[in-house]
């Protein structure tokens, strides 16, 4: 096994967050989501970390960000940008909106030598997550992998949230991830499809993917082909090439197979302002448990 790496989405905005959620302070000395990501996956073991940022977020991801752990792991940065497509194509004019998750990897790949763990910059995955993921690379030599929380986990209280729903064969081998929004009414919780004409109902304790998977190089053959696909499509100003839905087309056409693997750590997420305050309260609830010091990472003079 090579060195794990760890890949960062951080260049989406964050529509319903009103701001770009990456750099919310939420820890007790000033600490984002991905610090405790960082170190967890340096505790796990990981010896890179890869941050897909916008090119103007730069200089201060490298002064208020990376220059906590820099010592610790080696820190790399991709770009997520509109131009970075194919020579010959043209977006439609007024497109702003990012070009979804599978992009962001797309423009990533480049920095990416062997088995690399991506994930959300504004999700807490936990440390248990890590373990999952460094142990499964250490065990396999082929699989893909998902680290999956039950749905209630995963929920807001302020509002609809988007996760994949996953469905396992016998072995733990997942045979579907249906990508829904997912919203709670009157006891009952609904999943309404977002790529086909299905809602269904789940139950609390349904596993979810929150982007928390592990590829292989040569996960970028699949990549390549589906984007070069979408790209040379009739794309409008809000489609996007969304990660899910790639690996849910490679496992129905057999060309991955995504062992399934619960983590035991607490899923913090923020996807609207409202769920900062808990968040934090959350954060505090595992320092005083001893699982994070008050402080991460040593102040540098």
């Amino acid at each position: 096994m090579k060195d794990l790496t760890l890949v960062i989405m951080a260049a989406g905005m964050g529509s319903r967050f009103g701001g770009l959620k990456q750099i919310e302070p939420i820890g007790p000395s000033g600490e984002i989501i991905a610090d405790y990501s960082v170190y967890d996956a340096i505790k796990a073991g990981f010896k890179k970390v890869i941050f897909i940022i916008r090119k103007e977020h730069l200089d201060y991801f490298e002064k208020n960000i990376t220059a906590k752990f820099a010592d610790k792991i080696k820190v790399e940065f991709a770009f997520q940008e509109l131009d970075m497509i194919p020579s010959g194509i043209t977006l439609p004019a007024g497109r702003e909106k990012m070009l979804g998750t599978g992009h962001a990897l797309y423009c990533a790949q480049h920095l990416i030598d062997g088995d690399f763990v991506l994930i959300n910059s504004d999700d807490f995955y936990g440390f248990d997550s890590y373990r999952i993921a460094a142990e499964f690379f250490k065990e396999n030599q082929e699989d893909y992998l998902t680290v999956n929380y039950p749905f209630e986990v995963t929920a807001s209280p302020n509002g609809t949230v988007k996760r994949g729903v996953v469905f396992t064969d016998a072995a733990g081998y997942v045979v579907d991830n249906i990508e829904c929004v997912i919203s709670e009414e009157n006891g009952k919780i609904t999943a309404d499809a977002i790529f086909m004409d299905k809602k269904f109902t789940i139950t609390e304790d349904q596993p979810v993917t929150v982007n928390f998977f592990g590829f292989r190089k040569n996960f970028f053959d699949l990549l390549n082909a589906e984007f070069n696909t979408f790209i040379h499509s009739d794309i409008g100003l809000k489609d996007e090439f969304l990660l899910p839905e790639i690996i849910r087309q490679g496992i129905k056409k057999d060309q991955i197979k995504m062992l399934a693997k619960t983590s035991n750590s607490r899923w913090l997420g923020v996807t609207y302002k409202e769920d900062v305050p808990e968040l934090k309260k959350n954060i505090k609830e595992l320092i005083k448990k001893g699982e994070y010091p008050v402080e991460l990472w040593e102040k540098h003079e």
